[in-house]
């Protein structure tokens, strides 16, 4: 295979930090080369840099041989292509316009659709892609955005994909489809750059692994070798137990749902949390899992049933009741429904508890400031900054602000939806951590996960939800992989019968 890219001694400082230190690391034609690293590793960066996104303060490019200055233009022409965690589609435009945005075919100075929708549905067809070019982006699922994606990559004549995250939201039949898609790109010559956090894909689609810590390149190997050193590597340290459970004294009920339904969601829910346990929800994806936990803290309505905290029934729709009745909730996007990305982390941590902070009408920024210093020690938040904008943030250290707002108020139950998506497995552990923190001091948790190992290795009950309904429930000590699948795939009428 031969070097399509080399980047030399890469280096990029921020105000207060350096996010890559003399970063060597190189992809070849036809090759899927995997980047490790814990949050905040420098991953993005390396990535930004690659994209034009971000110009290195040291270091060289070279593609082909040539060095290249990157901007993201100039990076679009010479072939690379980014597909980021967070996709970069208009969901009101249709799937063509998506593909070709900005780079619309004309005839006679207008847009010629029917060769654009032609070209679409040919780069689709590439891909064994069943989705129409003139359907909207807004009604496709997950993973069928993320193929539009990598349409809209290959429209470019894409020598370098870099792909950043791409199963984090995905079942493990669409994961199939997608490794599928990359291992035909990479017959193809085009050379792949594959971020993950799940070390079980790395030996499965990768050929070499570079990783990263602290901004600087810790070593190369085969992607075959051990997850356990690829840990150490990671992490700088051993992780002996992935899932570190602490099972709590189980005591009343905080949350109870009784017949919860929502017309053509979900229906007829009815189940328990309480004091000192951790419940998980599982289900694959489609189940209806996070529109029933954002019901049940009023983010969305429900049509009937009873949501009671602490006995106290919540009305439909009331999300500043639910968080007074003593209810937190952590969503699944946190970018966009976690976080406010402009203000500080100080400013975040104190969203769920901004009342207490004020006297005579003013905040009380100085107690303000006291309370995110103590809780940036607490979850060993980096860069510890009380001041710094979220934004700025890796996604492991963002999940803990959202953790740590919560943490804050004092919830009688934590709704975790996806509490670790994106998140590398020192910060995992963390957030584990903190789960059980909450459960030992009487919180309850309900959680959502789509990694069984998860759902089976933190979980005191298990829910299983298919087609709206739950299908069964499972023991921790009971629960299987297969017990949970078997659940998880039952249809609604197997499920009523």
């Amino acid at each position: 295979m031969s070097s399509l890219l080399e980047m030399r001694g890469i280096t990029k400082r921020f105000p207060g930090v350096v996010a890559l230190d003399g970063v060597d690391f190189d992809l070849k034609a036809g090759e899927v080369h995997v980047l490790l690293g814990e949050n905040g590793a420098g991953k993005s960066t390396l990535i930004k840099i690659l994209s034009g996104a971000y110009q290195p303060d040291e270091g060289e490019i070279y593609l082909d041989g040539r060095r290249v200055i990157l901007s993201s233009a100039v990076a679009e022409r010479l072939g690379i292509s980014t597909i980021y965690q967070e996709f970069n589609l208009v969901p009101q435009l249709t799937v063509a316009e998506n593909i070709f945005l900005g780079r619309q075919p004309r005839r006679f100075g207008l847009v010629d659709r029917r060769r654009m929708l032609a070209d679409a549905h040919a780069l689709l067809e590439r891909l064994g892609v069943r989705v129409s070019p003139d359907a909207r982006v807004e009604r496709l699922g997950v993973a069928q955005q993320q193929m539009v994606e990598i349409a809209k990559a290959l429209s470019l004549d894409t020598r370098i994909l870099i792909m950043d995250e791409p199963t984090s939201a995905l079942s493990g039949e669409e994961i199939v489809r997608l490794f599928e898609t990359i291992r035909s790109l990479r017959q193809e010559g085009v050379g792949i750059i594959f971020i993950s956090h799940r070390l079980e894909e790395v030996a499965e689609i990768g050929d070499r692994v570079t990783v990263l810590r602290d901004g600087k390149k810790i070593g190369e190997c085969s992607a075959l070798t051990e997850p356990s050193r690829l840990v150490r590597m990671m992490v700088g340290r051993s992780i002996e137990n992935q899932f570190p459970r602490r099972r709590s004294r189980v005591g009343d009920t905080l949350l109870e749902v009784k017949g919860l339904s929502r017309e053509g969601i979900f229906r007829d829910i009815s189940f328990q949390v309480r004091s000192g346990e951790v419940v998980g929800l599982a289900g694959i994806v489609g189940a209806g899992r996070t529109e029933l936990v954002r019901s049940v803290f009023g983010a969305d309505p429900f049509d009937s049933g009873e949501v009671l905290v602490g006995g106290r029934r919540l009305r439909s729709g009331e999300v500043e009741e639910a968080g007074k009745a003593g209810l937190g909730f952590v969503p699944e996007n946190r970018r966009d429904q976690g976080i406010v990305p402009p203000l500080s982390v100080a400013d975040n941590l104190s969203l769920a508890t901004l009342k207490r902070y004020r006297r005579l009408g003013l905040i009380d920024r100085g107690r303000m400031q006291r309370q995110a210093w103590r809780m940036i020690e607490e979850l060993n938040i980096r860069p510890p900054k009380p001041d710094q904008e979220i934004r700025y943030l890796s996604g492991g250290n963002q999940q803990k602000v959202i953790i740590g707002k919560w943490l804050l108020a004092h919830p009688k139950v934590l709704i975790l939806d996806e509490p670790t998506r994106g998140i590398d497995v020192g910060a995992k552990v963390e957030i584990y951590e903190l789960i059980n923190a909450l459960t030992q001091d009487g919180a309850g948790v309900l959680m959502v996960s789509s990694e069984l190992p998860e759902v089976l290795g933190m979980s005191d009950r298990i829910l299983v939800m298919s087609d709206g309904t739950i299908t069964g429930e499972l023991s921790a000590e009971e629960a299987t992989q297969e017990k949970v699948m078997q659940l998880a795939t039952r249809s609604r009428r197997t499920a009523v019968g």
